[in-house]
C-alpha cells in the first residue's frame, strides 16, 4: 500500500460511500494499529499516522519507529485489508445513522420492496427502512413497487447495519402533509400549534395565523376543500377537523369540540378539568362516536374535558356538597369550595394535593391525610354499590329473557 494508493482508496470511499475523508483516514489508521498488534503483541503500544496530504504512513511500536514497509507489509496485507473493510463498514454505518438520525420526524418518499409478517420493507435512497404494521394506518395495505410516504420515527444501530423505522400513524406525519399541501404553513404565515390523532379515524389540527389578513382555517381547507382533500386521501379517508387556535382555554375548548355547539365552559384549574355544558340535542355530537370527539379535544387542549347537561352538573354539585359534608372535618363551606374547584366525587377528593386542602380549611397534614383516607373509603363503597346495581340490572334482564 504505497502513499498514492492510500490517497486513492480514501478518495474512492469518500465519493462512493459519502463518508468524510477524515473518518476514512482514522478508520485505516485504526485498522493498521489492530493488524500490527496481531502481528507483534496485543499489549504493544502502537501508533500509526497517515499524512493527510501525501498519504505516507509512519508508525511507532512501544516508542520505536517502524519501517514504513514493515508497517503495511510484514503485518500481512490480507489481515490489514479485513480490518480496514470492517472499520469502513462501521464508519459507513455511523455516517448513515447520523444522516437519518437528523431526519427523525421528517417526511421521506420510498418504494415498497416487500412485505414480511405484516411489516412493509421500504427502499429509501441508500437504506432499506421498515414500516411496521403498528405504524401503518388501519386498513391500508401496500404492494411491491408502490410509492409510499412516511415520517422517520426511529433510527438505531443494529450490528453493522442501521435500522430505520418509518411511521404513518405518528402525528408528525399529518404535520408534514400540511406543510406540503399548504404553502402558508411552509412559509410560516400559518402555524400548527398542536395535533391530536387517532390514526385512520380522526385528527384535530389546531392552527394559528401570524397575519390577520389570512384566515388560517380557510387556508387549510382550500378552495372547495381541495387542499384538505389531498391530505385526507393520503390518510386513507381519515377525518380532519381544523381548529382555530386561541390562547384563551375556554375559546379553544369551544373550537375543539366543533361541530357541537357549546353553551358554557367552566375551568377547574386545580383539577386541570374543563366542564363543558351543552344542550341535550348536542350531547352525543359533543361526545362523539365512542367518545372520540371529546377525547381528541382533550388531547388537543391539554384539559380533561367532561361534557354535561346543566341539570346533570347541578345534581352533581348538590350531591358532592352533601356527600363531602358527611366526611369528618369538612364543613359545608369547605365542601362548597371543593366543588367550586371542580372536585365532584369522592375519587376526586381522595387525590387532592395536601397543600391545596390545608389552605382551604386550615388543616394539618395529618387531618388532610385522614380526610383523603375517608374519601377513598367512601369511593370504594360507592363503587361496590354501583357494581351491585349493575349486577341487579343484569340479573333482571336475564330473568326477563328466560321468561320469554
Amino acid at each position: 500500500m504505497n502513499p498514492s494508493e492510500v490517497l486513492r482508496i480514501v478518495d474512492a470511499i469518500h465519493r462512493d460511500k459519502k463518508i468524510d475523508k477524515e473518518i476514512v483516514f482514522q478508520a485505516i489508521e485504526s485498522a493498521l494499529v489492530s493488524a500490527t498488534r496481531k502481528y507483534h503483541s496485543e499489549d504493544a503500544e502502537v501508533v500509526i499516522n497517515i499524512d493527510r496530504k501525501d498519504g505516507s504512513i509512519s508508525g511507532h511500536i512501544d516508542g520505536v519507529p517502524m519501517d514504513p514497509e514493515e508497517t503495511v507489509g510484514r503485518i500481512g496485507a490480507q489481515t490489514a485489508k479485513q480490518v480496514i473493510i470492517q472499520k469502513i463498514r462501521e464508519a459507513e454505518r455511523d455516517a448513515l445513522h447520523e444522516e437519518y438520525d437528523d431526519l427523525i420526524g421528517q417526511m421521506v418518499n420510498g418504494i415498497v420492496h416487500r412485505s414480511e409478517g405484516g411489516a412493509t420493507i421500504v427502499t429509501l435512497d441508500n437504506v432499506e427502512a421498515i414500516l411496521p404494521r403498528s405504524e401503518q394506518i388501519p386498513g391500508e395495505s401496500f404492494h411491491a413497487n408502490d410509492r409510499v410516504r412516511a415520517v422517520i420515527f426511529e433510527v438505531r444501530k443494529q450490528g453493522s447495519r442501521v435500522k430505520v423505522v418509518l411511521s404513518r400513524t405518528n402525528k408528525k406525519f399529518v404535520e408534514r402533509l400540511f406543510e406540503q399541501e399548504i404553502p402558508e404553513i411552509a412559509e410560516n404565515v400559518i402555524e400548527i400549534r398542536n395535533i391530536s390523532r387517532e390514526p385512520g379515524y380522526r385528527s384535530k389540527v389546531a392552527v394559528d395565523s401570524s397575519d390577520q389578513r389570512v384566515d388560517c382555517v380557510g387556508a387549510c381547507v382550500g378552495v372547495r376543500g381541495n387542499r384538505i382533500k389531498n391530505i385526507v386521501d393520503e390518510l386513507a379517508g381519515e377525518r380532519i377537523d381544523i381548529v382555530r387556535w386561541s390562547e384563551n382555554p375556554q375559546e379553544l375548548i369551544t373550537n375543539a369540540l366543533q361541530p357541537a355547539e357549546v353553551e358554557e365552559v367552566i375551568l377547574c384549574q386545580m383539577m386541570g378539568r374543563a366542564i363543558v355544558l351543552v344542550r341535550e340535542d348536542q350531547l352525543s355530537l359533543a361526545i362523539g362516536r365512542r367518545g372520540q370527539n371529546v377525547r381528541l379535544a382533550s388531547k388537543l387542549c391539554g384539559w380533561d374535558i367532561e361534557i354535561m347537561l346543566r341539570e346533570e352538573l347541578e345534581e352533581q354539585i348538590e350531591r358532592a356538597v352533601s356527600g363531602f359534608s358527611t366526611i369528618e372535618g369538612i364543613t359545608e363551606e369547605v365542601a362548597e369550595q371543593l366543588v367550586g374547584e371542580g372536585f365532584l366525587s369522592y375519587d376526586d377528593l381522595s387525590v387532592i394535593e395536601t397543600d391545596a386542602l390545608m389552605e382551604m380549611g386550615e388543616y394539618t397534614e395529618e387531618q388532610v391525610e385522614q380526610i383523603r383516607d375517608l374519601a377513598e373509603q367512601q369511593a370504594e363503597q360507592a363503587e361496590r354499590a354501583m357494581e351491585a346495581e349493575r349486577r341487579r340490572i343484569r340479573d333482571e334482564k336475564l330473568k326477563d329473557g328466560s321468561a320469554q
